[in-house]
């Protein structure tokens, strides 16, 4: 019986991680590596595709994407932690499924289409950028992952990671390769403090979960609400509101939640109370984090972190000698 497999596809260290990390697919991670044999990647080749003039700025944040794992109960004695480029057999991979994806297909992809509106490609995408959804299918198949934790945004992505899978088993007469299931939280996507996009490192609109307390209370007294909401005693509008965007998200007692709604509605609920309350939630949830985080000895983590990508590379290894069998490139 084919083992359940988690795999992190590559959080991409262009920044340390915020809330829409979190509640997007990391609280689900850590939920699930009890239950399944857990591969969670650090994609520092991924985020080169959008800052190769920049690669400093990668290699630092790769340290800070792994405290933030570390922080928030990623263990590394249940889940192989790894950094992408310490595994070369995933280029290999993704070199063999370029042949079976058309550039047409990959223009297609919603994910693809909304990351060039916030970047400065224009006209000149790069073939790194553009073919991100094929390294990720490698990064998918060479641990035979069963299950995927991502937010809705990147469902579009797994749907070319299992077309390239039936592609490859069909054209190779084959079964070598799986194809994976989605699994969303209870927020796939998050939207950003401003209320215009989706929390994003990029935009810088987001609570990042190394943000010092006095940080996260002006972000959250930032945000966007009601703007006819002028008055406590003003009918208010929960929908495109903010801060009930993140209480959704946040806020579990779904009673209270309901009953604020409620209130504000039909008015007599100020956006100050409402801002205080998920100040302290926030503050609740980030405060055992920021304690976890200090606790990290920066001297062991390139050693875990090594560590996990031998331990991973030995897996993906076994994949692309059974890839290469299929196609029938093995000369010995």
């Amino acid at each position: 019986m084919q083992n359940k497999r988690v795999v992190l596809t590559g959080d991409r260290p262009t920044g340390p991680l915020h809330l829409g990390h979190y509640i997007g697919s990391l609280k689900n991670r850590i939920s699930l590596q009890d239950g399944y044999e857990c591969f969670v990647m650090i994609a520092d080749v991924q985020a080169l595709s959008d800052n190769f003039d920049n690669p400093q700025k990668i290699k630092k944040n790769v340290i800070e994407v792994f405290k933030d794992y570390i922080a928030t109960g990623i263990d590394p004695q249940k889940c192989t932690i790894l950094i992408q480029s310490l595994v070369p057999e995933l280029f290999e991979l993704t070199t063999y499924y370029m042949n079976l994806i058309s550039v047409t297909r990959l223009e297609r992809n919603p994910t693809i289409k909304n990351e060039l509106q916030h970047k400065s490609f224009a006209n000149s995408i790069t073939a790194g950028f553009l073919s991100y959804p094929i390294s990720q299918a490698a990064d998918i198949t060479a641990f035979k992952a069963t299950h995927i934790p991502v937010g809705d945004d990147q469902i579009a992505l797994i749907e070319v990671s299992n077309e390239i899978v039936r592609r490859f088993n069909r054209v190779y007469n084959t079964d070598i390769l799986v194809e994976s299931e989605v699994i969303l939280g209870k927020t796939s996507r998050l939207i950003g403090i401003d209320g215009v996009a989706k929390a994003s490192k990029s935009l810088n609109n987001a609570i990042f979960l190394s943000d010092s307390p006095e940080v996260v209370k002006q972000k959250v007294y930032s945000m966007y609400t009601d703007p006819n909401h002028i008055k406590v005693s003003d009918q208010g509008r929960v929908e495109g509101n903010v801060v009930f965007a993140y209480l959704d998200a946040f806020l579990n007692d779904e009673d209270e939640l309901a009953s604020l709604k409620s209130q504000y509605r039909r008015g007599g609920l100020g956006d100050s109370v409402l801002k205080s309350l998920l100040n302290e939630i926030l503050q609740s949830l980030l405060a055992p984090i920021a304690e976890k985080r200090a606790t990290i000895i920066e001297e062991t983590i390139l050693e875990t972190l090594v560590h996990g990508s031998e331990v991973a590379r030995g897996v993906a290894a076994t994949t692309l000698r059974a890839v290469r069998d299929v196609i029938g490139i093995t000369y010995n």
